[in-house]
């Protein structure tokens, strides 16, 4: 127990750093041997990062510690053009890298039961974007007439016609102690408590006070942080000396609320972790090739401040509280849920070395009618290409490298800022587009 404590302390020392985006704000996969494969491994059992894939998995490693460091990279860049409103402008977000650390352990209580913890992060709502690409004078603000005006203070402003730098820093640490069990000597059954952090802060949101419940706690409030809980479970069953099969759930990860922007989030600042689960299945094709393949599902949908859609200020700025920012139908980021494919290919070149590689494809969570929201939250990539190894050291241990890149992905659509734009005064279209590269090192040991 005193080492599965110490995993847990050095994940909350890391947990600033962390941020990612691939599946939507969820990690393409968990432990570097995962995303070596493009984040398949629900029904294979290689470290100890069951906790955040599959906790039946815990216990067919054994015994063992996994440590890991992940350096990100993701570049994003928004654009509104054909605004006559004279609000057109451009930039890139800035604080392209990030270091995301990982931790595993595993305990076998018995040769039939296993007790471990995993520590992994989500995040990716991180953007930073200078301010200034738009001057005074134009129609963010000050009002000069009837339906002119977003901002009531002077230029210049941000994309969104705010002051000031423009974006958000979003962050999620869970912490999984996970037991698992094997019920026959092929199948096995485990279950993860979920203990989590999360911490997020926004600036540059200005413009958007006349359409929030608690303007005082719409933007640039610094940050704030809430704790939840939730739970994972999974199933992992070696069918056959070729094939293996394995099922997970996570519920929704229930949070307190962000107070300090209950302006901003539905439900007075809820910001709850989407529900997910996954299935998969290994195919040892020959004694040392296995082909994995996982369907993953994230239902972001369901969450009222992701998944409501941005219009809905339309309706608060027509009269209906119930809309507006921060209320109980408030608007979101209009994120849908996502599917999630992955194809994965594990090699044991020799006792030594072990090469990885795969491919994942999810479907885009953010539609063209979301678009001005979601330039501070611009989760568009789908496709993710993906390489590492595991090579064995003279000491025992085994050292993990791996490569992920996700490929430019863009969503274009009409600016928000057209349903309050005065006739012949056409806002524009908005584009938001992403790409990612991620490499990282880990290090693992049996004892």
């Amino acid at each position: 127990m005193r080492k599965l404590a110490i995993c847990a302390a050095l994940a909350a020392a890391f947990a600033p750093g962390l941020a990612l985006a691939t599946d939507g704000y969820y990690a393409d996969g968990y432990g570097l041997k995962g995303k070596g494969r493009a984040g398949t491994g629900t029904a294979m059992a290689t470290d100890a990062f069951g906790g955040a894939n599959n906790p039946a998995s815990m216990v067919f490693v054994g015994n063992r510690f996994d440590i890991g460091l992940d350096l990100f990279s993701p570049r994003r860049e928004s654009e509104r053009t054909g605004s006559a409103a004279g609000i057109d402008g451009q930039a890139d977000s800035d604080s392209n890298y990030f270091l995301i650390p990982e931790f595993g352990y595993n305990k076998m209580i018995n040769p039939n039961m296993s007790l471990g913890i995993t520590v992994y992060g989500n995040g990716g709502m991180n953007t930073d974007y200078p301010g200034g690409q738009i001057s005074s004078g134009t129609a963010c603000g000050p009002a000069t007439g009837p339906g002119t005006g977003f901002n009531p203070a002077p230029g210049p402003y941000n994309l969104l016609c705010g002051n000031g730098s423009l974006g958000v820093d979003f962050m999620q640490l869970f912490i999984a102690p996970t037991l698992a069990y094997k019920f026959t000597p092929n199948h096995a059954f485990g279950i993860s408590p979920i203990i989590g952090y999360q911490r997020f802060k926004a600036e540059g949101l200005q413009a958007f006070s006349a359409f929030s419940s608690s303007a005082a706690n719409l933007t640039n409030q610094g940050y704030d942080a809430a704790w939840g809980y939730g739970a994972r479970i999974g199933w992992l069953g070696q069918l056959s000396d070729t094939v293996s099969v394995g099922v997970a759930y996570s519920t929704k990860i229930y949070m307190q609320n962000f107070d300090k922007y209950k302006g901003l989030f539905a439900e007075q600042g809820g910001f709850d972790a989407p529900e997910s689960y996954s299935v998969g299945i290994a195919f040892k094709a020959t004694p040392s090739f296995t082909v994995l393949a996982d369907y993953r599902r994230i239902n972001y949908n369901d969450i009222p401040s992701v998944g409501n859609p941005s219009a809905s200020v339309v309706q608060c700025a027509g009269g209906n509280s119930a809309f507006c920012l921060g209320g109980d139908s408030g608007a979101g980021f209009g994120w849908q849920n996502v599917n999630v494919y992955k194809i994965g290919f594990e090699y044991q070149y020799d006792n030594e070395l072990t090469l990885r590689a795969g491919y994942s494809y999810n479907h885009n969570p953010i539609r063209a009618q979301d678009v001005t929201f979601n330039i501070i939250a611009p989760g568009v990539v789908q496709d993710h290409l993906a390489f590492g190894f595991t090579q064995k050291t003279k000491s025992g241990g085994e050292l993990t490298m791996f490569y992920m890149h996700a490929f430019e992905q863009s969503v274009t659509g009409s600016s928000l800022f057209n349903n309050f734009t005065p006739p012949g005064a056409s806002a524009g279209t908005e584009t938001i587009k992403m790409h990612q590269d991620s490499i990282g090192i880990a290090y693992g040991w049996k004892f």
